[in-house]
């Protein structure tokens, strides 16, 4: 198994751009995500991690997206369940969801994921002032 990285879409900000470590176990998705047909993005994604954690090694998942639409979010969600279904059976786990402090609707949608997953987010606010 390799690592998976994703920034096919250069120029075009609606697309995030993917860092997944098979080595590390560091997975990373940042940037924007809101293009259509979602679900064709995300699936190469979903398979990766789906069989990342068969493997049985911890997972460090860091998100910084700094908007996402509904359907990204369908994809998050199914992201974040195979994360728990690792969990439960006894991966180990930690999420950092990286948002910006001037966003307050964000600490709403992490705390709306952590609730329906189950899943312990940490919240990390970051200042972009600059």
């Amino acid at each position: 198994m390799e690592s998976l990285y994703i920034n096919d879409y250069p120029g075009q900000i609606y697309y995030p751009v993917i860092r997944f470590d098979y080595k590390t176990g560091v997975c990373e998705m940042s940037g924007e995500s809101y293009m259509e047909e979602t679900y064709k993005f995300y699936q190469p994604v979903i398979q990766w991690l789906e069989e990342y954690t068969k493997s049985n090694k911890s997972v460090e998942f860091n998100i910084k997206l700094t908007y996402f639409n509904t359907s990204s979010s369908r994809s998050i969600l199914e992201l974040l369940g195979i994360l728990k279904k690792f969990t439960d059976n006894g991966g180990q786990l930690k999420i950092n969801w990286y948002y910006n402090e001037q966003d307050p609707d964000m600490v709403g949608e992490i705390a709306g994921f952590e609730g329906e997953t189950g899943l312990k987010i940490n919240s990390v606010a970051f200042d972009n002032k600059d």
